[in-house]
C-alpha cells in the first residue's frame, strides 16, 4: 500500500528546521496571508501547485522536496544503511556538512532579514510618533 506524503505537515517541518515561524512565513507569502492561514495551509495533505512553487521560493528549497519527504521512509533508509555505526562517520558527515552549511547560511539570511524588518520598524513608529507629536 502506497503512503501518501502530507505536503502540509512537510511544509511544516522544513519551516520548523529553518527556524522560521508561522508569522514570519506568512509576511514572506504577502499581505493576504497570516498565522492562522499558514497554520491551515500546514494541515492541508495536497497543497495547489502554483502555492506549493510559492513556498518552496521562499523557504529556498526545492518544491520536489516538500512533495516527496516521507519521514518514516528517510527513518527506514536511515535504519537500514547504518547498522549500528559500523559504516565509517563521513559516510554520513560529507554528506551532510554542505546541507548544514546551506541550512546555517539560510538562517543567518532570515536574521539578517528580521534584524532590518525590526529597524525599519522602529524607523517608522519615530516617524510616526514625529507626526503625531507636531
Amino acid at each position: 500500500m502506497e503512503q501518501k506524503v502530507h505536503q502540509g505537515r512537510n511544509v511544516k517541518r522544513f519551516r520548523e528546521m529553518l527556524g522560521i515561524k508561522q508569522e514570519a512565513l506568512a509576511f514572506d507569502l504577502g499581505d493576504d496571508w497570516n498565522q492562522k492561514k499558514i497554520s491551515l495551509l500546514e494541515q492541508k495533505e495536497i497543497i495547489e501547485d502554483p502555492l506549493l512553487k510559492r513556498i518552496s521560493e521562499v523557504l529556498k528549497i526545492p518544491v520536489e522536496a516538500i512533495q516527496n519527504f516521507d519521514e518514516e521512509q528517510a527513518i527506514n533508509i536511515i535504519s537500514n544503511t547504518f547498522d549500528n555505526c559500523q559504516q565509517p562517520a563521513s559516510v554520513f558527515y560529507n554528506s551532510t556538512v554542505n546541507q548544514i552549511d546551506q541550512f546555517v547560511k539560510l538562517h543567518e539570511e532570515k536574521i539578517a532579514l528580521y534584524e532590518r524588518m525590526l529597524k525599519e520598524k522602529d524607523e517608522m513608529m519615530d516617524r510616526l510618533e514625529k507626526l503625531i507629536n507636531k
